[in-house]
């Protein structure tokens, strides 16, 4: 069983920059259904991973779902049953995780690398999808931007401070940088206007701190924001630059969500900054509207989405991939399986606790798209 929540408050804030003015939410038919689509590809593919991992291994598979809720078609395979449910708000690849039996194809039967590798897959199947992604966004483009300075604005403060035309930057408050989105990203986010570099110059690094730039005042919320006043530089993708820079999209995703759950951890967001199925579908929809569904924009919102669910089924959390993956460390380790009561009733409750935040989720889903 997956569940697939949005961790992405930030990367939220990356899709609304990137949308121009910001989305409207609220959508039309027609986006909201091509976004439901979307994202229900993303949960196949995620589930396809663990179906054709368990036949590679020889484990029985039981059933094939892709959402939840009642069955509204099914066609019973050889020895799988495929269905469609109702709601997709998730999906799952039965194999009697939580079953003791003397088949010798059932899941707890196989050897422990067999059942982490099934496992994983989904969540690797995930991120394989977001690199994939992030190559076809970039030939689509024909451009990669680097991290080399190459224009400062007349009036710009920053190169007071030190920074220089043709440096490129390695670092910003210590946070190294893989994409030119990660420079938006660190920027956007701060609200003093003080920022420590380290850049490439003349071959060596060189490092910056308390480089100035200017800010202005939101009169409404009293936010600060920093004033970009440089550019780096557009390059072409070229056969040597395309799967390095690809690598670099995906990597920078990967952070962002881990960097959202840390400040989820540490309290700067709370529950209703967290989105579920309607939220991600609902916000998909308004941003692919608002952006008269560019494609390189629409591959780029693809790639965030399916590499946060990959990371957020990693979780070590009872129920979820992850959660499965320690039961099996621990089996590796111990040389034992656990009782399969156990720890079916471990994932139970596991289950519940996500069932009850998945309800509190979307009634907040809900609310936002009639409540501005």
């Amino acid at each position: 069983m997956d569940n697939y929540f949005s961790l992405l408050m930030a990367a939220e804030k990356t899709i609304e920059k990137a949308a121009g003015s910001g989305a409207n939410f609220s959508g039309k038919l027609w986006s909201i259904i091509f976004a439901a689509v979307f994202f229900c590809i993303i949960i196949v593919i995620h589930e396809f991973g663990h179906f054709i991992v368990a036949k590679l291994c020889g484990i029985r598979v039981d059933e094939f779902a892709i959402g939840m809720g009642p069955v509204i078609y099914k066609k019973q395979g050889k020895e799988t049953l495929f269905s469609l449910r109702l709601l997709p708000i998730g999906g799952f690849c039965s194999m009697g995780e939580d079953i003791d039996d003397d088949d010798p194809d059932s899941f707890r039967k196989k050897p422990v690398l067999s059942k982490m590798a099934v496992i994983a897959a989904g969540a690797v199947m995930n991120l394989i999808l977001g690199f994939i992604l992030s190559v076809v966004l970039l030939l689509v483009d024909g451009k990669v931007t680097s991290f080399e300075i190459v224009w400062f604005s007349d009036d710009a403060v920053s190169p007071q401070y030190g920074l220089q035309m043709h440096d490129n930057i390695v670092k910003i408050n210590g946070v190294r940088i893989f994409s030119a989105k990660d420079i938006t990203y660190q920027l956007g986010n701060d609200e003093d206007g003080i920022i420590d570099f380290v850049v490439k110059r003349n071959g060596e690094n060189v490092r910056l701190d308390n480089v100035h730039f200017d800010t202005k005042t939101d009169p409404d919320t009293g936010k600060r924001t920093l004033i970009y006043d440089f550019k780096v530089q557009r390059i072409d993708v070229t056969a040597e630059n395309l799967l390095p820079y690809a690598f670099k999209n995906s990597v920078y995703y990967g952070r962002i969500v881990l960097m959202s759950l840390r400040d989820i951890i540490r309290g700067k967001y709370g529950i209703n900054d967290l989105q579920g199925p309607i939220g991600i579908v609902t916000t998909i929809g308004g941003v692919a509207e608002e952006s008269g569904f560019d494609l390189s924009f629409l591959l780029d919102i693809a790639t965030l989405v399916t590499i946060n669910i990959g990371i957020f089924n990693l979780l070590p959390v009872p129920a979820l991939d992850g959660g499965r993956l320690v039961f099996l460390i621990v089996e590796a380790i111990r040389r034992k399986t656990m009782k399969a009561e156990t720890e079916g009733m471990i994932h139970f409750v596991g289950f519940a606790l996500l069932m009850v935040l998945m309800v509190v989720v979307t009634f907040n889903d809900v609310k936002n798209i009639f409540v501005k």
